[in-house]
C-alpha cells in the first residue's frame, strides 16, 4: 500500500474517531487506535520512499557497431565520454534517476550525430547502454545489469550484438547449450554457477555447427559477467566476443 493511501485511511478513522468521540468511546478509541497505526505505516512508507529516490542510478556504454568510428557521447548536450573505441565498455557514470537525451558523435564532431535518443533510467538500476547495428542503421539499447552475486557464487549471461549473425546457442564446448537461440540484440538472463573455468562456444542454433569458440573462461566468485558477441560473420572486424563484468 502506498503512502497516500495509509494517510486515505488515517483520515477515515479520524472521522470515525470524531463522530463517536461523545456517544461511544469504546468506538472512538478503536477508531483513534487505527488511526494512529495507519499514520505510522504512512510515516514509515513515506521514509522508505525517500530513500529510494535518492538511491543514484548507474549507467555505462558500450561501443558495439563494427564499422563505426571511435565517438563521442553526450549526456543532455554534456559531453561525458570522449575517443571511445569498437568494444570499449566505460565505467559506470551515476546520474540521479530520470530522463536524458543521448548524443552520440563521431569523435571531434559535433555536428551530426550518429545515435540520438531520450532514455529513462529508474531510481537505484544499473545499466548497459549499447550502440549496436551497421550503416545507417544504429540503435542504443539499454540493457539492466544486476552485478549482485550471492556469497561465493557467480553468474553469466549473453548478449548477441553482430549484426550479420544469425541466432546463435551458446553451449558449453563440445556439451549442452547453456543459452539456447539467441538472436541479435537479445540478452539471455543471468545464469548463477559454481565459480569455474569453463570453454565455451557458439553455435548456429539448433544446431551442432559452431561458428565461434569462447575458450578459457574464467569465472571467479562474487562476480558477474556479462559475454556479448560483437563484429561480422562476413566482413571486417570479425565476429568475436568480449566478457565483461556485470
Amino acid at each position: 500500500m502506498k503512502t497516500h493511501e495509509y494517510l486515505e485511511k488515517a483520515a477515515m478513522y479520524d472521522l470515525i474517531g470524531q463522530y463517536y468521540k461523545y456517544t461511544d468511546p469504546n468506538m472512538h478509541i478503536q477508531a483513534y487506535q487505527k488511526h494512529l497505526m495507519y499514520m505510522q505505516k504512512a510515516m514509515v512508507t513515506n521514509r522508505v520512499d525517500m530513500n529510494l529516490r535518492n538511491q543514484p542510478s548507474y549507467v555505462r556504454v558500450l561501443h558495439a557497431v563494427p564499422d563505426a568510428p571511435n565517438v563521442d557521447v553526450y549526456i543532455n548536450a554534456n559531453r561525458v565520454l570522449k575517443n571511445v573505441a569498437f568494444k570499449d565498455v566505460s565505467e559506470y557514470l551515476t546520474l540521479p534517476a530520470g530522463s536524458y537525451h543521448i548524443d552520440i558523435y563521431p569523435t571531434g564532431n559535433s555536428v551530426t550525430t550518429v545515435i540520438s535518443k531520450k532514455i529513462r533510467v529508474e531510481t537505484g538500476k544499473v545499466y548497459t547502454l549499447a550502440a549496436v547495428g551497421s550503416g545507417n542503421k544504429l540503435q542504443l539499447l539499454p540493457y539492466l545489469d544486476d552485478p549482485t552475486v550471492p556469497g561465493n557464487e557467480t553468474k553469466v549471461r549473453f548478449i548477441h550484438l553482430s549484426p550479420d549473425a544469425p541466432a546463435v546457442d551458446i553451449a558449453v564446448k563440445g556439451g549442452d547449450v547453456v543459452f539456447p537461440n539467441v538472436s541479435f540484440k537479445q540478452a539471455t538472463n543471468y545464469l548463477g554457477l559454481t565459480p569455474m573455468t569453463v570453454n565455451l562456444e557458439a553455435r548456429a542454433a539448433g544446431t551442432k555447427n559452431s561458428v565461434l569458440t569462447v575458450p578459457n573462461v574464467s569465472l571467479k566468485p562474487n562476480q558477474a559477467y556479462t559475454i556479448v558477441a560483437v563484429g561480422f560473420v562476413d566482413g571486417s572486424p570479425g565476429l568475436e566476443t568480449i566478457i565483461i563484468n556485470g
